[in-house]
């Protein structure tokens, strides 16, 4: 919407007529005094609001942009390129900006990606008839902090028949961060961890059969599969952490974009609920 229809559409208030006659000489330098604050106190909130409504507008066409593309998996070049483009135009509006890192901090899902280490599970995912990748969230911790936090990058995924469908287990991948610039922030990767191991109703009912008295021994076994957590270790051939730079590109209330500094691709992400 342009600013010659919002005026259109303001009510106009005209200015009580004073009984007192004013000298002309007056009327004009009162005119002169007053007509610049009142263009700037209309113009402004004006202004304001086309912004903001000009980037709602962006963000949308990003994210219909990257719908129906199997997060990234499908896209052709082409539409990466529209892709890129619209990404472009949403990061315009939050260029140079400091990173808020009481904004940042919860939980993002994974709307679309071009990097490699992502899109390789994808099309495992497509490929394998024994693995599913369902959600894949990134989780800041980092509220009241000053310049670092925790992230994590969860992915949920499944073995049909043997794991519950969706959220049959969970693939973490801790790393701190600290903020190096106004925009990015370096990541130390500390482990990757596989917990919250969900078995599917028929590998129940092979372990333990339902007709049947459940055993010490099959309950035991049950229960060692729930909470089961395989915890190893991120190091280098130096042993040292391995990190790498993530350029926050973009971050409001309810979309964050990022870049993997060094060719590793770009990541979109919309606010989503805690989980863990």
């Amino acid at each position: 919407m342009n600013a010659s229809l919002l005026l259109s559409i303001t009510p106009y208030f005209p200015r009580p007529i004073s009984s007192r006659r004013q000298c002309p000489l007056t009327v004009r330098r009162n005119a002169r005094l007053q007509s610049p604050l009142c263009l700037a106190s209309s113009s402004a909130p004006i202004a304001t609001r086309e912004t903001e409504i000009e980037l709602e507008n962006r963000k949308f066409e990003l994210l219909r942009a990257v719908t129906d593309i199997q997060r990234g998996l499908t896209a052709t070049p082409d539409q990466r390129s529209s892709i890129e483009e619209s990404l472009v135009g949403v990061e315009t509006f939050d260029a140079g900006k400091p990173i808020e890192l009481d904004l940042l901090d919860g939980t993002w899902r994974l709307q679309y990606t071009s990097a490699p280490d992502v899109l390789i599970l994808f099309q495992s995912a497509a490929t394998l008839p024994f693995f599913e990748v369902d959600q894949i969230f990134q989780k800041f911790e980092c509220r009241d902090q000053s310049g670092q936090g925790v992230v994590r990058n969860v992915v949920r995924w499944s073995i049909p028949r043997l794991l519950e469908e969706q959220e049959g287990a969970t693939l973490i991948v801790s790393a701190k961060f600290s903020v190096v610039s106004v925009r990015n922030i370096y990541l130390e990767f500390e482990e990757i961890a596989i917990q919250n191991i969900n078995i599917s109703e028929e590998l129940q009912a092979l372990i333990a059969p339902a007709l049947l008295p459940r055993s010490f021994f099959s309950l035991q076994i049950l229960q060692f599969i729930r909470s089961f957590k395989a915890q190893l270790p991120v190091r280098s051939s130096q042993r040292q952490s391995v990190g790498g730079l993530y350029y926050l590109s973009y971050l409001d209330k309810n979309m964050l974009l990022g870049r993997a500094v060094g060719g590793g691709g770009v990541f979109v992400f919309t606010r989503a609920q805690p989980f863990i």
